[in-house]
């Protein structure tokens, strides 16, 4: 066998170990977001969340891409106020949980009772805990153990997933 070939079975098996891994979790969001079952922003089409979110932000939140670290101005954001949704406005996080991870992406140790789903991640091949707007389930980011206390979590977002409302 060449090597190209031994290369081409390996990326397969090994997609198909990420399907397989994949199929095996609901990809339902968790109980916090059955208060918005119901929203209109649930039958938003795709075509209408092309139209209402610019390019990166669309590939974010609709197509739970990432944006570049370092390159989102909420990084810098240290007013008080409140990070919302930038597809549908549901505030998400408070200023006062926002931390400096050093990690590029603005991060938070708590987000705003109710406001978040999340659901199990195998894109890149192993398990995270990847959290979304509970009202529009536009993807945010991915959540990590390794934050501030008091609660030790690190809720890592998309700059371009939000928008910042001052106090």
């Amino acid at each position: 066998m060449t090597q190209s070939m031994t290369t081409s079975r390996r990326a397969l098996l090994l997609g198909g170990v990420a399907t397989a891994l994949a199929a095996c979790t609901s990809g339902e969001a968790d109980a916090s977001e059955a208060q918005y079952a119901n929203s209109p922003f649930r039958r938003v089409t795709d075509a209408q969340w092309r139209q209402r979110l610019p390019g990166i932000s669309y590939q974010v939140m609709r197509q739970e891409g990432t944006e570049r670290p370092f390159t989102s101005p909420l990084n810098d954001e240290h007013r008080a106020g409140t990070f919302v949704c930038r597809g549908c406005a549901l505030p998400l996080f408070r200023s006062r949980t926002k931390f400096d991870s050093g990690t590029g992406w603005p991060s938070f140790y708590a987000p705003i009772d109710g406001s978040l789903g999340t659901k199990t991640d195998y894109a890149i091949g192993i398990p995270r805990t990847e959290y979304h707007c509970a009202r529009c389930l536009g993807h945010q980011g991915h959540v990590f153990d390794d934050g501030p206390r008091p609660t030790g979590k690190r809720y890592c977002n998309n700059g371009v997933a939000l928008t910042f409302q001052p106090a």
